[in-house]
């Protein structure tokens, strides 16, 4: 295989299904071996495993809860015990139940933090001394839409996304020094497969923004941004927030 990743690795959280799932497969078009990470559903990591294979690339399927430091730690030794390297981490795993405000459990309220803020922690700081051997590494947050615009009923949500922004802003400053970027992906509305663990039915949201292109986006079309960021193209960039919403929202 060839591509602008070729000899890289890349490890992907949530990487079952949708934006997560099409980030996998995107890099391994282009090149890379792609680590991929589920928290409980194997049969669809198997899939997109065998997916990957079939075109000919190199895929490890790593079952871990990114909440869980231990298991993280071992998902990332086993990315060195079966590649020696780590050059891209992309961590996509959250969750986007809705719930009012008045009614929300602490417990919920903590879900979407544990998921997409502290699963970024462990899933960086744990491969932070693989990330550090590469010459060209980059760590990419997969960010949302009302993370900007706010949202009813998605305040454990909206929150938990924002924070990714703070987040990848600080660590562009703490990995400069490393030569590896940091940066965000903040995808709007996305055809996505809905009703599952991790996201409820349609989000509310949906009808109160409209993409100026008059049509939601594609999974690969988060992924390609993924793929600049983390390829030779990307080298530039670090501590920005890649806005692909199709124009349902124009800001910084």
């Amino acid at each position: 295989m060839t591509g602008p990743l070729y000899g890289r690795v890349g490890l992907v959280t949530g990487a079952g299904r949708n934006i997560g799932r099409a980030i996998a497969l995107a890099l391994a078009d282009a090149g890379a071996a792609v680590i991929v990470n589920v928290r409980t559903n194997r049969t669809e990591g198997e899939a997109v495993v065998a997916q990957i294979r079939e075109r000919g690339g190199r895929a490890l399927l790593a079952q871990a809860d990114v909440t869980r430091r231990p298991e993280v730690n071992a998902m990332v030794a086993a990315v060195l015990a079966e590649y020696g390297q780590l050059d891209v981490l992309v961590n996509n795993a959250a969750i986007r139940h809705e719930a009012p405000f008045a009614d929300m459990s602490f417990e919920q309220w903590r879900a979407p933090m544990a998921v997409c803020l502290d699963g970024a922690f462990h899933c960086t700081q744990a491969a932070l001394p693989l990330l550090k051997q590469s010459d060209a590494a980059s760590v990419i947050q997969i960010g949302g839409l009302t993370a900007h615009t706010g949202a009813s009923q998605r305040a454990h949500v909206v929150s938990a996304k924002a924070a990714l922004t703070g987040y990848t802003r600080a660590l562009a400053h703490e990995f400069a020094e490393f030569g590896i970027t940091v940066n965000c992906v903040s995808p709007g509305m996305v055809d996505t497969v809905r009703g599952t663990s991790s996201a409820g039915a349609k989000p509310a949201h949906h009808a109160h923004h409209a993409p100026l292109l008059g049509r939601r986006g594609r999974p690969e079309e988060i992924a390609s941004a993924v793929i600049w960021l983390a390829g030779p193209g990307g080298r530039f960039t670090t501590g920005q927030t890649v806005h692909v919403n199709g124009g349902a929202y124009l800001g910084g």
